[in-house]
């Protein structure tokens, strides 16, 4: 007969592996999330300045042609990826670049009282909705998680001592 104690364990350990496959899956979809975003933003923006250029009367000056700027490709990390646990050594440089802005952003905060999520997205320049304001929440817990930052108060987030 098996013990409770390890049927409970098993259980416990397959419930662990299911939310870490559910981690990852949403990690995936918010990277296409993203990715979809960008082009949706493309889009209006070529919408509107097709609109824009449709509109203008009579004889049209040409502007200069500016170069589009190609985007780079990272190696790694890339946006999406997975947090590396934080370590004796590890570096930001570990981290996908939003990851990097966020930590950076706590880095300079003044006196270290660390910052709501709100306050977070104020200071990268996001857009101040709930969407993204929860997207950067999920962020900074998955830090938190991985042991790159702390809450020492519930909802704020400051940088690890010494990391």
């Amino acid at each position: 007969m098996a013990s409770v104690m390890g049927l409970l364990e098993a259980r416990e350990s397959a419930a662990q592996v299911r939310v870490e496959e559910l981690r990852e899956q949403a990690e995936r979809v918010l990277a296409a999330l993203r990715e979809a975003e960008a082009v949706l933003e493309r889009r209006v923006i070529a919408r509107v300045e097709l609109a824009e250029a449709l509109a203008e009367p009579g004889p049209q000056v040409e502007e200069p042609v500016r170069p589009v700027p190609v985007p780079v490709v990272a190696k790694v990390p890339v946006a999406g990826s997975v947090v590396p646990p934080w370590r004796e050594g590890l570096t930001v440089a570990a981290l996908a670049p939003d990851y990097q802005r966020l930590l950076g952003v706590l880095e300079a905060e003044p006196g270290g009282v660390g910052l709501r999520a709100k306050e977070l997205a104020g200071r990268l320049g996001l857009d101040l909705t709930p969407a993204k304001v929860e997207g950067l929440r999920s962020k900074a817990n998955r830090l938190i998680e991985r042991g790159w930052l702390v809450q020492e108060r519930p909802g704020v987030f400051t940088r690890r001592a010494g990391g």
